[in-house]
């Protein structure tokens, strides 16, 4: 979706939904985040959980640099410990390891997630620990670019509310 397109969608929202029409009021239209599908997305997923974008920023260079490239069998080589010091939490580097192993054992399939419909990309994502049902709109939208995925309940929910800045930043 280029910006554009985003700003087409985003005014029809605004025009049923106030707390949005305030929020873009606030910071704005989102501009595109078009993210590739595989590995590397959904690790970037795991690290910024609950942090800060910049935190997330360095903590995921952080630990590429211990990596040989960035793929799940290269990070599955890496010691627990090294990904802690890197500055990942232990509930992290169980998500991470477990969506490192899921990847090598050829689930999820990535590249089939393309001809799936948004529910199933949901289940598939969400089966993975670590993953609820944020990530795998995020998921959608970004990586996907499906068009009519927007993750409103969390943004409701007030979850993600005050980091709508940031969000709309990356």
């Amino acid at each position: 979706m280029d910006k554009r397109v985003i700003k087409r969608g985003m005014e029809a929202l605004i025009e049923v939904d106030e707390d949005l029409a305030d929020a873009v009021e606030q910071v704005g239209f989102p501009a595109p985040r078009l993210r590739p599908v595989g590995f590397d997305t959904l690790f970037a997923t795991i690290v910024s959980q609950q942090i800060s974008t910049d935190a997330a920023r360095a903590i995921r260079e952080r630990v590429l640099a211990l990596m040989d490239d960035s793929s799940p069998n290269s990070l599955l080589k890496l010691d627990p410990e090294a990904l802690r010091s890197a500055g990942l939490s232990y509930r992290k580097i169980e998500y991470a390891r477990g969506l490192a192993e899921a990847i090598v054992e050829g689930q999820p399939d990535l590249q089939g997630m393309r001809n799936q419909t948004d529910n199933e990309v949901i289940a598939t994502l969400t089966a993975l620990r670590g993953f609820g049902l944020w990530s795998a709109e995020i998921y959608l939208m970004f990586t996907l670019r499906r068009r009519d995925v927007f993750p409103a309940a969390t943004l409701r929910s007030g979850h993600h509310w005050g980091n709508l800045k940031a969000w709309t930043e990356n």
